[in-house]
């Protein structure tokens, strides 16, 4: 009896010292998540908000997107749009950008506070109830006024959108353009942010 329990013994410390200790479990990496991508209004409504909480009379001289991986912008959305709003109250102007793409910039994101001069023309401040024509109505305009053919005959451009309010005709308009920026562009459409009407063609 003696040798059987010895020998029981000795085979449990046997097991013991070959078994590999638990491993813990792996935590399952965080998955990136999907590119929220947004037509003019809809994204700015959330930096109009974030505005407000800098300054409650703040009001927008500017919105207009930026393509890049994850939207290009030829629907009409992006994954990033820029707002800039100017405040009397505090003496100054402010950028916000709202980012749908992955990454810690997601969400919206406030810039440097800027002084303001409200003489200036190309800042002039806007009432958001002009802004009746949403981005992806006002490519569809531009698409009927050489974009189509454009992106036709080179479907990598992307286009980018401007919102302003031209002080001459007293009108919010959208400036549709194609290529990477205003001064580098195959082709430019404005379009009237209010009734959603052509305006002229810029540039083609």
């Amino acid at each position: 009896m003696q040798k059987l329990l010895m020998a029981m013994l000795a085979l449990a410390m046997l097991t013991a010292c070959s078994s590999e200790p638990t491993k813990p479990s792996e935590t399952a990496k965080p998955q990136p998540k999907p590119p929220e991508i947004l037509t003019a209004r809809s994204a700015f409504q959330k930096l109009y908000i974030s505005a407000h909480g800098w300054g409650a009379d703040a009001r927008p001289y500017r919105l207009e997107s930026s393509p890049n991986a994850d939207s290009q912008g030829r629907d009409g959305k992006s994954a990033i749009w820029h707002a800039s709003f100017a405040s009397a109250v505090q003496r100054g102007s402010k950028p916000y950008t709202w980012s749908g793409s992955d990454g810690p910039d997601r969400g919206v994101n406030p810039g440097t506070e800027d002084s303001y001069n409200p003489n200036n023309a190309s800042t002039q401040v806007f009432d958001i109830a002009f802004l009746k024509t949403d981005s992806d109505k006002a490519f569809e305009v531009a698409q009927q006024h050489g974009g189509d053919k454009l992106l036709a005959k080179s479907p990598d451009t992307p286009v980018i959108y401007i919102l302003e309010w031209n002080h001459v005709t007293n009108e919010l308009i959208w400036h549709v353009i194609y290529g990477n920026s205003r001064d580098d562009a195959k082709l430019k459409v404005a379009v009237n942010a209010t009734s959603g009407d052509f305006l002229r063609i810029e540039k083609s």
